[in-house]
C-alpha cells in the first residue's frame, strides 16, 4: 500500500492543473472527490490524453471528462480479491475507500503482485548454527562432522538403511550404476516420464537407455510395459544391467509388481527417490525398497542443502564401494594411490549441516504439502476437466508437487493455456517433464509401451504443475485456485 499524498482534488479543476499534479507524483493517477471528499472517479494521463485528441484545450474542467464509474474497494478487502479485481478490470492500482467512501489509500498491483514460485527452499532458522560449527572448527571441505552425523540421522528416519552422502542426486544415481558394473554397451531400463537426471548416468557409463511408459494411476513405470520390454530384449538376448524407477512429484510407483518383474529376470531395481523423500510405499520409505536409491537435496526439493544427493542401500558392500569411489577412489597407501576411476562426489560439510537442519522438519514440510494439494483439491472440486494423482491404499505421497492433467476432449490440448494464463498473473505454473524419448539426446532410443497411445505423451500434452512451496500463504493459494476457475469459466 501507497500512502495517497496530495494527489486528490476537485472536479472543478483543469486539465493544466490536472496535469501539473500529475508531473508531480509518480504513482499516475488522481483522485476526483466532492466537497465530502467522496470518491467520484479516477483520472489517468491516458484519460487526458483521450480528452484532448476530442478537441478539448488545457482549460477544459475534469468534469467535462466522459462519466466513468470509479473502481475501488473498500477497508479491509483481502489481497486476493483486490488482485482479481485489478485483472478483471485491467488496472494496476486501486483506491481504498472507508466506511464513507473517503480514499485512505491506493493498492499497486506491482506491490500485491509478486511472483507466486512453483517450489522454493523453506528454512527452519538452524541451519546457521550448523554452518557456523562448521566454519568455526574450519571443516568448510568435503566430508567432515557434519557429514557423518547426517549420514546417522538420515539412516534413523528412513528406517536404518545405509546411507552416502553425496553432492548430488545424478552422482548418486552414476554410483548406483557403476556399483551395478554398468558398462559401455549395456543396456539400462529407465521410466521415460522423468527428469533428465536419471537417465543422463546412463550415457556417462556408455551404457544404452531403454525407456518404459507409464501408468495412469501412479504416472510412473508400467509393470506390464516393463514386462513387454524384458520380454523383448529377452528374444534379443539382451540382458539388461538395472531398472531405474521413479516416484514422480512424490507419488509412489507400482513396486511390488515391479520389484516381481525384476525379481523374475534377476535385474537389480535403482529407485529414484529424489522427489519423493517423505513418501511410504506399505510403511517403507521410498528410496529403501529397491537394491539401491537416491535422493536429492536440490533448492526446488521437499528439504534442501541447496544442492546434495544421497545413495542408500542394505548392502553395506555397496556403500563401501560407493564412499571409496566417491572419494576419487584413494587406495589405502600412505600417498595418493589411485587403480581405478573416482570421483569427487562427496558431500560439503557446510552443506550437509543445512541438511541436518532441514531433516528435522521433514515431516512437517510433507504435512504441508500434502495439505495444500487437499486444498487446491478441494478448490477445484467442480472442475470436471482437472483429473488428479491419488494415493494408493497404503501408500502416501509426499506431494512435492500438487500436479494435475486436464482431462477432456474439449480442452485436451490447453495445458499450454492455462500454464501460460496462470504465468501472466505471475503465478509459475509449468509443464510437466518432457518425457525422455522425446528429447533430442535420446532420438535413437528406444520406448516400449503397453498402449498405442503412449501414456506419458499424453500427460506432457495435459499436465500441470501448480506453486506447491510449504510456506505458501493461504491468500497465494487462494489465488491460484480463484485464477484456475476462472480460466475454467467457473466464476
Amino acid at each position: 500500500m501507497k500512502s495517497l499524498g496530495s494527489i486528490s482534488i476537485s472536479d472543478k479543476y483543469s486539465i493544466s492543473e490536472a496535469l501539473e499534479i500529475l508531473n508531480s507524483t509518480k504513482l499516475l493517477i488522481l483522485l476526483v472527490v466532492d466537497e465530502e471528499g467522496k470518491l467520484i472517479r479516477t483520472v489517468t494521463d491516458g484519460d487526458i490524453r483521450r480528452l484532448l485528441l476530442k478537441k478539448g484545450t488545457l482549460n477544459t474542467f475534469i468534469y467535462d471528462l466522459p462519466k466513468k464509474e470509479p473502481v475501488s474497494v473498500v477497508e479491509g478487502t483481502s489481497k486476493k480479491k483486490v488482485l482479481s479485481l485489478m485483472y478483471e478490470k485491467g488496472v494496476s492500482l486501486i483506491p481504498v475507500l472507508n466506511k464513507n467512501e473517503i480514499p485512505i489509500q491506493i493498492h499497486l498491483k506491482k506491490d500485491l503482485d509478486k511472483r507466486i514460485q512453483l517450489s522454493i527452499p523453506h528454512l527452519t532458522g538452524e541451519e546457521q548454527d550448523y554452518i557456523e560449527e562448521a566454519l568455526d572448527s574450519n571443516w568448510i571441505a568435503p566430508l567432515g562432522p557434519n557429514v557423518d552425523s547426517f549420514e546417522k540421522e538420515l539412516s534413523q528416519y528412513i528406517g536404518g538403511s545405509g546411507v552416502v552422502a553425496l553432492n548430488t542426486g545424478t552422482a548418486a544415481i552414476h554410483l548406483a550404476l557403476r556399483l551395478l558394473d554398468v558398462t559401455e554397451g549395456d543396456f539400462v531400463l529407465c521410466q521415460s516420464f522423468t527428469f533428465i537426471a536419471s537417465a543422463n548416468p546412463i550415457l556417462y557409463q556408455g551404457a544404452i537407455p531403454v525407456f518404459v511408459d507409464s501408468e495412469s494411476q501412479t504416472w510412473n513405470m508400467s509393470p506390464i510395459a516393463l514386462n513387454i520390454a524384458l520380454k523383448q530384449l529377452k528374444k534379443e538376448n539382451k540382458k539388461p544391467k538395472a531398472v531405474i524407477v521413479t516416484h514422480l512429484y512424490g507419488q509412489i510407483a507400482k513396486l511390488n509388481e515391479i520389484i516381481e518383474i525384476c525379481n523374475e529376470y534377476d535385474i537389480p531395481l535403482i529407485e529414484d527417490a529424489a522427489e519423493s523423500m517423505g513418501s511410504f510405499y506399505q510403511g517403507k520409505h521410498t528410496g529403501t525398497i529397491g537394491k539401491l536409491g537416491i535422493f536429492s537435496f536440490n533448492g526446488n526439493k521437499i528439504i534442501t542443502a541447496s544442492s546434495g544427493g544421497a545413495l542408500v542401500s542394505n548392502d553395506k558392500k555397496l556403500l563401501e564401494k560407493a564412499r571409496f569411489l566417491s572419494s576419487q577412489a584413494k587406495d589405502n597407501a600412505p600417498y595418493y594411490l589411485h587403480s581405478e576411476v573416482g570421483y569427487n562426489y562427496r558431500m560439503s560439510n557446510i552443506l550437509a549441516g543445512v541438511a541436518r537442519a532441514q531433516l528435522k522438519v521433514l515431516n512437517e514440510r510433507v504435512s504441508a504439502r500434502r495439505n495444500i494439494q487437499k486444498i487446491y483439491k478441494n478448490g477445484l472440486k467442480n472442475i470436471k476437466q482437472i483429473e488428479w494423482i491419488e494415493d494408493s491404499p497404503g501408500n502416501r505421497s509426499n506431494c512435492w508437487l500438487s500436479v494435475f492433467k486436464i482431462n477432456s476432449i474439449k480442452y485436451e490440448h490447453e495445458a499450454s493455456d492455462l500454464i501460460a494464463f496462470l504465468i501472466s498473473r505471475n503465478i509459475e505454473a509449468r509443464y510437466v517433464w518432457k518425457p525422455l524419448h522425446g528429447q533430442p539426446l535420446f532420438k535413437e532410443s528406444i520406448l516400449f509401451s503397453d498402449s498405442k497411445e503412449i501414456f506419458c505423451d499424453q500427460v506432457f500434452q495435459t499436465g500441470v504443475c501448480l506453486p506447491s512451496s510449504s510456506n505458501m500463504l493461504i491468500d497465494d493459494q487462494k489465488l491460484i485456485i480463484d485464477s484456475i476457475k476462472y480460466f475454467f469459466g467457473k466464476q
